[in-house]
């Protein structure tokens, strides 16, 4: 199973109305399975989900954590049962939907991003309310938006998981988009970051080489937005210590102070830059493997 593996109904206003967790999954040996979707209980069927009237988007989540092993899941979907009486969208009713749709979701990715942007930069203290705004609610997400000055000075923060099993902090831009991830450290999971002998991890956001491994890389920009996720907690509830701590500081006091284990030379950041940029190849080759 990936590490985290979601497939989730939807109300209009994305609020969670049917869910079953890949924990859940029954599979055969082969690793296949059959997922069926209607308005009936279960019963005695394996991987079922109970629909609604209110249902309205399917929304599937695969997540890579390795991204050299980890392969998403293959997806078929067949409609059983009578025909619809409906018939097919005529051409304009497709485009009119498409139109509906490129302004909902422009809409909300600004609302959503102008959550971090009102707050001050540099603080990472708002939690995403996961029960209203289209986070599962046994996760975790903190947002933020940064401003480094000038490429003298770096973002530090220091990172309780809290018994995740998963997290990601990856730096988007004001629509939300990520910048350079396959060559850059656009975005650093837990299986790409390096520890602490604590525990902890300790991420370093700065325009120039930090010469550390945990480097968040905005890709050369100085202003932008950084969301922090958790996922996958011991019976869906996080440790009382999860958390984040941030601070502003020059990179020569941050140096002063790095463990010597968590230090990358130029050479050591190339190869690291080279394997991840190889990892994440297969996923732009015209044929899956």
């Amino acid at each position: 199973r990936l590490v985290e593996n979601y497939f989730t109904l939807w109300d209009p206003d994305m609020r969670t109305v049917g869910l079953l967790s890949g924990k859940d999954l029954v599979v055969d040996a082969d690793g296949n399975f059959t997922i069926s979707v209607d308005s009936d209980p279960a019963g005695d069927r394996v991987n079922h989900i109970q629909s609604c009237a209110t249902a309205k988007e399917f929304y599937i989540r695969d997540v890579l954590a390795d991204w050299s092993g980890d392969r998403v899941n293959e997806l078929s979907v067949q409609r059983l049962g009578e025909v619809p009486t409906r018939g097919p969208r005529l051409a304009e009713e497709d485009l009119a939907l498409a139109a509906e749709y490129m302004h909902k979701w422009a809409t909300n990715t600004v609302r959503w991003n102008n959550q971090a942007l009102d707050k001050p930069a540099n603080d990472f203290s708002f939690t995403i309310d996961r029960d209203t705004d289209g986070a599962l609610r046994n996760q975790i997400y903190i947002m933020g938006h940064f401003h480094l000055p000038d490429p003298s000075q770096v973002l530090v923060l220091d990172v309780n998981m809290g018994g995740a099993e998963y997290f990601i902090a990856p730096i988007t831009n004001y629509w939300g988009t990520t910048n350079n991830i396959v060559d850059r450290n656009g975005c650093l999971n837990m299986m790409q970051s390096k520890a602490n002998a604590n525990g902890t991890y300790t991420f370093v956001l700065s325009t120039v080489d930090p010469g550390v491994h945990n480097w968040l890389d905005p890709d050369d920009m100085d202003t932008g937005i950084l969301t922090l996720r958790w996922a996958e907690f011991e019976a869906d509830q996080p440790n009382d210590d999860l958390g984040v701590t941030s601070s502003l500081m020059s990179l020569d006091d941050f140096l002063a102070t790095a463990p010597s284990e968590q230090r990358v030379s130029a050479e050591q950041r190339r190869v690291i830059s080279q394997q991840r940029s190889d990892s994440y190849q297969w996923r732009l080759a015209e044929e899956p493997r």
